[in-house]
């Protein structure tokens, strides 16, 4: 990934010179002064290439000379921004992200921003570093031609110190996002509950406040729905608890300061147990943990920028394998609530998961709200596709600023009904409810399974189940999101901390 910086305009000698232009471009400050240097050649070539300044529009101009036969950079690469009206952050890091493979050849490039706010600098930067993301650690033969070569990116700018400010936090929500990605990337004999458990550990060097609870802890706080998921496997589960005191530090606790609250499903691999997956496809399911993994990347952006809230995330680890002494359909377990389930389908495992640290969140912390991630079922990609999570709550407030968070950051989400007769379908005969409440309404019915351990003594909590199924992995790249992990609700979640809930 490139270093950047914000400088002040100057012509660059070698590597590449990139032009931001909108629609009806008017070549001003370092483009003008290229064009000059070049005899007007910039001028010609963006004419030659009928370049308007739309939205994805792009032309380069290769190795121009300057007046006086000195050399130039490498490349001139102009790249469109669309209607200068309609200058969103999203627009902005989208053609950042567009930028990328332009310059990816370069060594260092200087992006010319002298027109654009300096939170618009930033966002262009933004969606650049975003594409840049490679998870590369296990290629050992690949060729060093087809390695990225870009190190550094400067962002010529008048308002470099007010560009820097605002970048500052959004390279800390990128670095949440990276820290995300690496995690959903990683194959799952590496990353196992323990090592997963062991690598957020190490997340206390931003200042989180980390606690690991293993299968002794669960079981004295009653966690028969989470511990059943794991007995299949060799590999122990853990549960973890971080912690951000970013509004009222460490005293947070005795002063009775309410966080906000966000749990993530860490199924480091799902087999589906004894209820078994087809074996097609399979090795996907090494990013069903990929909810937990955005609440790592989350908390992670909210120490590393020192936002200003107290927040707590916890995430269910655990292998869902089968085994001798696995989970079996027909089982019913207890869970840390006191309610028990009949388990229909060890596939639908996830959300026993959810149940036990959904209900510790609550007891042990009270939260203001709680927001679960999970990669919860595919029936959310039969009804969404791949455009949108699904979202469920029971506060039509917390709904709506998640709503408009996501379209802020281009993490789009998709609110769905809840209802009686849905949660009808959990009806067991001999438990107090099953696992899966049929085909019809999957993804609903699974909402309604969470629901259930939604209560407190003065009744339900604000509370959102985001399933991610169909956006925590792209299958092709993406304005600003490589193929692969997505780390999708990173941001989403970020900003509706930053916008609704800090001090």
């Amino acid at each position: 990934m490139p270093d950047i910086a914000f400088v002040k305009p100057a012509l660059p000698r070698h590597g590449a010179l990139v032009l931001p232009l909108a629609e009806d471009w008017v070549l001003a400050g370092l483009a003008q002064a290229i064009d000059a240097a070049t005899g007007g050649a910039v001028q010609r070539a963006l004419a030659a290439a009928s370049f308007k300044g739309r939205k994805g529009q792009s032309a380069t101009l290769w190795a121009p000379t300057l007046e006086g036969g000195t050399a130039g950079p490498s490349r001139i690469v102009a790249i469109g921004l669309g209607k200068a009206e309609e200058l969103t952050s999203e627009v902005l890091e989208a053609a950042g992200g567009a930028l990328l493979p332009l310059i990816s050849a370069e060594r260092e490039a200087v992006v010319a921003a002298e027109a654009l706010t300096a939170p618009q600098t930033a966002s262009l930067a933004l969606g650049l570093l975003l594409k840049s993301y490679r998870f590369d650690r296990y290629r050992t033969t690949e060729k060093e031609e087809d390695k990225p070569k870009l190190e550094r990116v400067a962002l010529a700018t008048d308002a470099a110190p007010a560009a820097k400010a605002a970048w500052a936090p959004m390279r800390a929500v990128a670095d949440g996002v990276f820290i995300a990605r690496d995690l959903v990337s990683e194959p799952p004999n590496v990353l196992h509950p323990p090592e997963f458990a062991d690598r957020i550990k190490a997340l206390e060097s931003l200042g989180l406040e980390v606690e690991v609870l293993g299968p002794k802890e669960m079981r004295k706080l009653g966690f028969g729905a989470l511990l059943g998921v794991a007995q299949g496997s060799a590999q122990e589960p853990r549960m973890v608890v971080m912690q951000w005191h970013g509004a009222s530090g460490a005293k947070a606790k005795r002063a009775g300061q309410k966080p906000v609250a966000f749990i993530g499903k860490g199924v480091t691999f799902d087999t589906g147990g004894i209820s078994i997956k087809p074996a097609a496809g399979m090795e996907d399911m090494k990013w069903d943990m990929a909810g937990a993994g955005t609440v790592v990347g989350l908390m992670a952006a909210l120490a590393g920028r020192k936002a200003k809230v107290d927040a707590v995330g916890l995430v269910g680890l655990v292998e869902n394998m089968p085994s001798g002494s696995a989970q079996r359909p027909g089982d019913v377990v207890k869970t840390a609530a006191g309610l028990t389930v009949e388990v229909i389908n060890t596939d639908a495992e996830g959300r026993l998961v959810l149940a036990d640290v959904i209900h510790y969140c609550q007891e042990r912390f009270a939260p203001r709200f709680m927001v679960d991630l999970a990669t919860l079922t595919g029936a959310i990609i039969i009804s969404l596709g791949h455009e949108h999570a699904g979202l469920f709550s029971n506060d039509d407030a917390l709904a709506q600023q998640l709503t408009a968070a996501g379209k802020a950051v281009g993490e789009a989400v998709w609110r769905m009904p809840l209802g009686e007769a849905y949660d009808k379908q959990l009806k067991s005969e001999i438990a107090d409810m099953k696992n899966v409440g049929g085909r019809p309404g999957g993804s609903i019915t699974a909402a309604h399974f969470i629901q259930r351990f939604v209560n407190t003594k003065d009744g339900p909590m604000p509370w959102a189940h985001l399933d991610i199924a169909g956006t925590a992995w792209a299958t092709k790249d993406l304005p600003t999101v490589p193929k692969g992990a997505t780390a999708f609700g990173v941001r989403l979640l970020d900003r509706l901390v930053a916008e609704h809930y800090e001090s």
